[in-house]
């Protein structure tokens, strides 16, 4: 496992391990989508991270797809999250924010106005909302005009400058797993037939435009890209994952980012063919075996070893092992995650998982 423990540089920042933690939904944001104490807690208990990226945060009201999620898009929430960033950085940590427009994952349950979630093609996700009071039809979403577009991006860039002022050392890019930037590259949900929409170089535009625009903003040493190629999450299909994801990893590679950050879907084969188009720093979350789930460190160290990844991200591993790299050094035992305690509630399947010590 020592592969594990080797630094490496993501950006201008060298990290002390390659064991990364993942951003995870937590949903424990009630108020206004400001993070809590508990939230602070939460991160600082896992600053032995060679790096955090936390949880999907909303850029703009608009953004928000669930309930209970936090934002970037208001001074209490900036401030909420100051308390995070300065308590993991005492801790020797380092972090990002996950920046997550959902998109047609969203409500008008959610907005002040009742608006329609928006989307590049008004077609339904066919998936629901879950809320106190019951689960909610997605509705068919509004499609986004060329100003709703510029509009996003922007709300984008005000987000990841929110960020650096609420102290993460960096941002990532959601371009993942069906939400908004997902939403455009696949042909499945992307049926527009002006620049933003047909063919691959159209498709790719919006995702590559948000992650110019973010690192002309702060720095893109400073802003990362998560992909998952492949993927069916939130209703998304994808007819030509290998030819849409190496073209946008060739137009993603002139800007400098700090990395690209590849869910694995399940084909290593493809994730090699994106890693030898990908030129600078590549994280990966690697999936699951069918024997073993959630992914253990092992399969970070075979990816390791194998050169398709410079370091390593684990979700389920972190959520549940508080001290995951002390865990790994002793090959174990690993606390399991109480999925009923995943999304909202309290310190319950939060911060109450135990170290090694305790």
């Amino acid at each position: 496992m020592k592969e594990l423990f080797e630094p490496v540089n993501v950006g201008k920042l060298e990290l002390p391990n390659r064991i990364l933690m993942a951003p995870m939904t937590r949903s424990r944001a009630p108020e206004a989508g400001q993070v809590t104490d508990l939230t602070a807690e939460y991160y600082t208990q896992r600053a032995g991270a060679g790096l955090i990226i936390a949880e999907a945060t909303q850029p703009s009201e608009l953004g928000q797809g669930y309930i209970w999620t936090p934002g970037l898009h208001s001074d209490g929430q900036v401030a909420a999250w100051r308390k995070v960033t300065d308590a993991v950085h005492a801790e020797g940590g380092r972090i990002f924010v996950q920046l997550m427009h959902a998109g047609r994952i969203g409500h008008p349950s959610l907005y002040p106005d009742g608006a329609l979630p928006l989307a590049p093609s008004p077609i339904a996700s066919g998936e629901q909302l879950f809320t106190p009071e019951g689960m909610l039809d997605h509705p068919e979403p509004r499609e986004m005009t060329l100003d709703d577009i510029a509009q996003a991006i922007e709300d984008y860039v005000a987000a990841a400058r929110n960020a650096i002022d609420a102290g993460f050392d960096g941002v990532e890019v959601h371009g993942a797993n069906g939400y908004l930037i997902s939403q455009f590259l696949a042909d499945g949900t992307n049926r527009r037939t002006d620049a933003y929409g047909g063919g691959i170089p159209n498709r790719i535009r919006f995702g590559v435009e948000v992650a110019r625009a973010v690192g002309e903003a702060i720095g893109p040493e400073r802003v990362g890209f998560r992909v998952s190629p492949g993927t069916t999450a939130n209703g998304v299909s994808e007819s030509d994952p290998e030819e849409l994801y190496t073209a946008l990893l060739r137009a993603l590679g002139p800007l400098g980012l700090a990395y690209v950050h590849i869910m694995e879907m399940g084909d290593r084969e493809l994730t090699r063919r994106l890693r030898a188009e990908w030129p600078g720093t590549l994280l990966l979350n690697p999936h699951p075996r069918p024997d073993a789930f959630p992914a253990r460190p092992e399969y970070g160290v075979d990816a390791l070893r194998e050169g398709v990844a410079d370091a390593v991200v684990f979700g389920q591993l972190w959520l549940a092992n508080p001290d995951l790299p002390a865990r790994i050094k002793a090959g174990g035992p690993y606390n399991e995650a109480d999925q009923s305690t995943f999304y909202g509630g309290d310190h319950t399947g939060y911060t109450d998982y135990p170290s090694l010590e305790s």
